[in-house]
């Protein structure tokens, strides 16, 4: 039975929103969630979660965030191959089952729906905790000496979900340590040197 309506504003209602999306999703996974379940369950009516989400998509994305984030401020070890790892097997406790299913299916909305594309174009423009986290570590590095100074571009920062993401979507279980250890030595550490021996992009 949904909840008593409240008079919840805010930060307050949109987290209880989120809650409530995700656990909709956990129960019924994405084809089959719905704004007025999501509502129902938030105590909420669905007007309320439409001001807020204009989609299903940009709602679940949002309650994916909400609830699994990735710390602004990662793991110090000082070490940077330990620091990455600690990074990427973070990002890929996050890699399950129920994401990729949220992945494929807010990709068949980008498909359909222009808005809903916008809204994933956004979330791959704007910074997000990864990309500072990826900073932070790579910033230590080079204090610590272990890198020369060197700009992490955008899409690089992004490198570590983009490749947890892959591999938990092709094999479809979570990602082994000695996968994430492979893709920290065998492609991260060297992409990081190699923009490190480039230096500074022009202009």
């Amino acid at each position: 039975m949904p909840e008593p309506r409240s008079r919840r504003r805010g930060a307050e209602l949109e987290a209880a929103i989120l809650d409530a999306a995700w656990a909709e999703l956990t129960e019924v996974g994405y084809a089959r969630l719905t704004m007025e379940a999501v509502a129902a369950r938030a105590g909420t009516s669905k007007p309320v979660v439409y001001r807020r989400w204009p989609s299903r998509a940009a709602l679940v994305l949002a309650a994916w965030g909400h609830r699994v984030p990735v710390s602004s401020t990662p793991a110090d070890t000082g070490d940077l191959r330990e620091d990455l790892v600690a990074l990427f097997t973070l990002v890929a406790r996050r890699a399950d089952s129920m994401m990729n299913e949220m992945i494929a299916g807010v990709m068949g909305e980008a498909f359909r729906h222009p808005e809903v594309a916008e809204i994933l174009r956004d979330r791959l423009t704007s910074k997000s905790p990864l990309s500072g986290a990826v900073e932070q570590i790579v910033a230590r590095a080079v204090a610590r000496g272990e890198l020369p100074e060197v700009e992490i571009p955008h899409r690089v920062a992004r490198v570590p979900l983009d490749l947890v993401r892959n591999e938990s979507t092709m094999c479809g279980v979570p990602v082994a340590d000695d996968t994430i250890a492979e893709l920290v030595d065998d492609i991260y550490l060297p992409l990081l040197r190699g923009l490190a021996c480039r230096g500074p992009s022009p202009g």
